[in-house]
């Protein structure tokens, strides 16, 4: 399988995951010049930005190679440019979110709540 078709299928398993756990999916792959974010979602007074990771022969080490400081920041700024866009979620709790799917000796849909910030 190609990596953007491995991509695409984790972040739909990611997707239902957080459907079935109660979050509304606002967007997927909401784009800006300044970057991606592949879910934003929400759930009562709380809007998660979530990278979404698919590493079917990953570990901790390639999530954190693959998640560092520069990417952390990126994700950070296009959430802003949606909350200056979309402002009726500027009243609700902003959280970051990482969903690691099909990693080895993780649950299929590892879901790590708060997982940076935008002080990072």
């Amino acid at each position: 399988m190609h990596k953007k078709e491995c991509g695409s299928e984790g972040e739909q398993k990611a997707a239902e995951y957080l459907e079935k756990k109660g979050y509304r999916i606002i967007a997927r792959n909401w784009r800006t010049r300044r970057g991606e974010i592949d879910i934003i979602a929400e759930m009562a007074e709380t809007v998660v930005f979530a990278e979404v990771k698919t590493l079917p022969s990953g570990n901790v080490q390639t999530l954190e190679k693959e998640l560092g400081l520069h990417k952390q920041k990126r994700i950070v700024e296009t959430a802003k440019c949606f909350l200056v866009k979309y402002r009726q979620y500027n009243c609700k709790y902003v959280r970051f979110d990482v969903l690691v799917v099909d990693m080895p000796g993780f649950d299929p849909v590892y879901h790590i709540e708060n997982a940076f910030s935008e002080y990072v």
